[in-house]
C-alpha cells in the first residue's frame, strides 16, 4: 500500500457540473483540498489510494454509477470513507450505500452543514483507520524480530501464565522464562506488562 499523505483531500465525483462546482467551492472554504471529477472513470485514472481523506459520490452517473464505484473500491481494498449524495431519496439505494460502508447518505439539494460534518467524520475515520493499520504493521514487524522461543513465552504471558507456569508448559526453568521476558520487554520497547500485552494484541489486529 502506498504511503499515506498527511494533507487530507476530499474527492468529489458528480456528473453535474453546477453541483460539482458549488460543492467544491463550499469544501474549499473550510481549507480542505478538493479534487473533483465528472465521472467514475476519470476519478479512477487519477486516484492515489495512499491519500488520506474521503470520497463524495453522486449515485446516478452514466456508465459507472456511484454505488458501482463504491463497490469496486471495496473489492480493491480501498479504505477511503464514502459519502453518498443523490437527487432521489431512495431507501433501497440508501441501504445499499450504508451496507457498502458509506459514512453518510445525503439528498440534493445537499445541506451544507450536514455535508461538512460528514466530511469531518469521514476524514477523522480515515485517519484513525490508517493509524491503527500503521500500529498493527509496526507491532507485527517487532514481533517478527523475536526468536521462536520468545514468541512462545509472549503468547503464554498474554494468556496470563506466570513465569513458573510458562516454564512448566515449555519444559524450561523459571529463570530462563524470566530471561526471555526481559528480552521481550527490550525488543518490543515496552516497560510494563500492560504495554507488552497491547503490542501483542495490536499485532493480531485486536488492539485499541
Amino acid at each position: 500500500m502506498p504511503e499515506s499523505h498527511t494533507e487530507p483531500t476530499v474527492f468529489l465525483v458528480d456528473d453535474d457540473d453546477a453541483v460539482r462546482d458549488a460543492l467544491a467551492t463550499l469544501i474549499g472554504t473550510v481549507g480542505l483540498t478538493v479534487r473533483d471529477y465528472p465521472d467514475s472513470k476519470t476519478f479512477l485514472e487519477g486516484f492515489d489510494p495512499g491519500v488520506i481523506g474521503c470520497l463524495i459520490l453522486d449515485v446516478r452517473m452514466p456508465q459507472v454509477s456511484g454505488l458501482q464505484l463504491q463497490e469496486h473500491l471495496t473489492q480493491e481494498g480501498v479504505d477511503l470513507p464514502v459519502i453518498v449524495i443523490t437527487g432521489h431519496g431512495d431507501i433501497d439505494v440508501c441501504r445499499r450505500a450504508f451496507k457498502g460502508g458509506a459514512v453518510e447518505f445525503l439528498t440534493k439539494p445537499v445541506d451544507e452543514l450536514a455535508l461538512l460534518e460528514a466530511i469531518g467524520l469521514g476524514v477523522r475515520t480515515h485517519l484513525a483507520r490508517r493509524s491503527r493499520l500503521a500500529a498493527t504493521r509496526e507491532a507485527r514487524e517487532a514481533i517478527t524480530g523475536l526468536t521462536g522461543r520468545e514468541r512462545e513465552v509472549l503468547r503464554l504471558i498474554v494468556d496470563g501464565a506466570s513465569n513458573k507456569q510458562a516454564a512448566r508448559v515449555l519444559g524450561i526453568s523459571a529463570r530462563t522464562v524470566e530471561t526471555h521476558r526481559a528480552s521481550l520487554f527490550e525488543k518490543l520497547g515496552v516497560d510494563s506488562l500492560a504495554q507488552l500485552v497491547r503490542v501483542y494484541l495490536t499485532s493480531v489486529g485486536e488492539g485499541p
